[in-house]
């Protein structure tokens, strides 16, 4: 994990250096976490922001921004000013299935956003109740 962090920090801060002068941040940057407070988004935001403040010396908070399957809170993120002081914590439901899912998306995932980096791989897994007959994914 830490290894992660010190990638994204570097990866921020290259970004960062780029595309502003080298005193960025130079005030507050909001992460904003597009589900409730508690969940898996939330904890690695939360974490990854700290590690963040510490790094850069700048306050990364997060903002929880719950509704629509993620998508009201990303439709916040892609409407915030392009100034690298509003970041996302997006993941599969809101860039992949989110515009399946939702015919009048406001926001395009691979037009309005760019990557940063990957904070985390979490596993998913398929259960039934123990009396399914099934015992596997063969067809």
């Amino acid at each position: 994990m830490k290894r992660i962090l010190a990638l994204l920090s570097t990866m921020l801060a290259v970004a960062a250096t780029s595309a502003f002068a080298q005193n960025y941040p130079t005030r507050p940057v909001t992460i904003i976490v597009p589900f409730a407070a508690g969940g898996p988004t939330d904890i690695i935001a939360r974490i990854v922001g700290e590690y963040f403040s510490k790094s850069l010396g700048q306050q990364f908070i997060v903002e929880n921004v719950a509704g629509a399957g993620g998508t009201t809170g990303i439709t916040r993120g892609a409407q915030a000013r392009p100034d690298g002081y509003t970041i996302m914590m997006g993941h599969m439901g809101t860039h992949g299935a989110a515009p399946a899912l939702y015919p009048n998306l406001r926001y395009d995932p691979t037009k309005d956003f760019e990557p940063i980096g990957l904070a985390a791989g979490t596993p998913i897994l398929i259960v039934a109740r123990k009396d399914f007959p099934a015992a596997d994914l063969q067809i």
